[in-house]
């Protein structure tokens, strides 16, 4: 059954996106696994599982911190299930999230250049990793050209990324950066809206976009009074193509 999005204007129905979901077995620990569809960033099963089973399976609680900022390990983690933020804070405590990451991607990559961490990384809920050392890294990527080229491409979209959220802060304003985000992080549905994938917070879209969360709040305050945005099920979703300026 549909589920009623909640805004300020007038009521309308969004159905929940019937994306399948696939399953996969840890090579380590014979357990099932759920994997989302294939994005950009995710694994295929195949070389998941088997890079997968080159590390040791790890378990963590939500708000658990797998990298700090500044450390010198080398380590990888992919994600067999859970969620994960990539951040940076200054000694104020300020922080601001870069991205964040799901099942089948794997985080921490930026290590094979022998430097420190650029970036920390937080579970957003239990999270398993397998955990495979710099080391055999580096022995998997000679041994599977097709993981080597999915790196590549990865870090070709890191660089582009990194290229438009600099650009966005310096020639953008806080409006136009929420917009940004939610069509960034929104799926198209059938009646013409669009479903935000993840449960995100104002203060988590403070913390994406560099804006405070007294900002963020009015901005979405305007929108769901003129019936722009609304809210299924913790998801926030776009009901209307968004103004061009606020």
């Amino acid at each position: 059954m549909a589920a009623r999005v909640r805004s300020g204007g007038p009521r309308g129905r969004c159905r929940r996106p019937t994306g399948r979901v696939h399953y996969s077995r840890c090579a380590r620990d014979n357990r099932v696994v759920a994997t989302p569809t294939s994005t950009a960033d995710t694994l295929n099963d195949a070389l998941l599982r088997e890079i997968a089973g080159k590390g040791g399976i790890k378990r963590y609680p939500a708000q658990a911190i797998l990298i700090n900022e500044g450390d010198s390990s080398d380590s990888i983690y992919i994600l067999l299930s859970g969620r994960v933020k990539v951040y940076s804070t200054n000694p104020e405590g300020k922080e601001v999230v870069i991205t964040t990451h799901g099942a089948g991607e794997y985080i921490g990559e930026l290590s094979l250049d022998g430097g420190v961490r650029s970036a920390s990384v937080m579970t957003l809920e239990p999270t398993t990793c397998s955990v495979v050392s710099g080391s055999s890294l580096r022995e998997f990527i000679a041994a599977h050209p097709d993981f080597a080229s999915h790196l590549i491409r990865k870090l070709i979209r890191s660089v582009r990324q990194a290229t438009e959220s600099v650009k966005s802060l310096a020639l953008e304003d806080v409006y136009a950066r929420v917009v940004r985000l939610l069509t960034d992080l929104s799926d198209p549905m059938p009646d013409g809206q669009r479903r935000v994938r993840e449960r995100l917070t104002q203060q988590g879209i403070a913390d994406r976009i560099g804006a405070s969360r007294e900002m963020v709040s009015r901005i979405f305050k305007d929108l769901s009074a003129g019936g722009y945005i609304g809210q299924d099920n913790g998801h926030i979703v776009v009901v209307k193509k968004l103004p061009t300026a606020w």
